[in-house]
């Protein structure tokens, strides 16, 4: 199948709301649950990868650390809240596994941002947003991808709440979920599609073509 090149807001108002409907998991110490999250996750061949942070919302003040790291598989999502929990060295065996695929988007700086709490060494992660355009697809955030590639929308409302609060809300868990639950979906379908690699001309901004057709 052929996918949309790019997809506006309108379009994307149309779709079903969709969100992740497995069970969700909030993990913040080590232990009975942490153990069993593990498990789990050693288990699975391609996993949903995510993270979140505190929003700064003054000019020039260094951004908060992360707060959250979301893993999902098919019917389950384990929300680890790192600032409580740390890094540990199993859920860093996680990441450095090599038979488990990380599926995220713009992955390399979630990925940067745990290694500034825990160095580790990152294995077999997948960028959605450098793979997309090998299948014709030129928009980049997880909304418009989802859109595109799976014909749903997902709800971003909770992107900018507090990250570090005492207690997540269940919309704050129901989003963090999906946002890690959709990136495997994602991942899943584009690996059944056939690859139609965007052209030159498709890639570049407007006003590079513009410059480009001037010369």
């Amino acid at each position: 199948m052929s996918y949309q090149l790019s997809i506006t807001p309108q379009e994307i108002e149309k779709l079903p709301l969709v969100a992740f409907e497995g069970k969700i998991n909030v993990i913040s110490e080590p232990g009975k649950e942490f153990e069993r999250a593990l498990k789990y996750l050693r288990r699975q061949k391609v996993i949903g990868f995510d993270t979140e942070s505190k929003p700064v919302f003054t000019p020039g003040v260094r951004g908060n650390g992360v707060a959250l790291v979301q893993l999902s598989g098919k019917d389950e999502a384990f929300l680890f809240r790192v600032q409580k929990l740390g890094m540990l060295g199993k859920l860093c065996h996680i990441f450095a596994d090599p038979f488990i695929i990380k599926v995220g988007a713009a992955s390399s700086d979630d990925v940067r941002g745990l290694q500034r709490i825990q160095p580790f060494t990152e294995r077999r992660f997948v960028d959605l947003q450098k793979m997309v355009w090998e299948y014709g697809i030129k928009d980049k955030s997880v909304k418009k991808m989802a859109a595109i590639i799976l014909g749903v929308r997902i709800s971003k409302t909770q992107q900018l709440s507090n990250w570090e609060a005492p207690v997540l809300s269940e919309a704050q868990l129901k989003y963090a979920a999906t946002d890690a639950w959709i990136c495997r979906e994602m991942y899943l379908k584009l690996r059944r599609s056939r690859k139609e690699p965007l052209k030159l001309e498709q890639m570049l901004p407007p006003e590079q073509l513009l410059k480009m057709a001037k010369k």
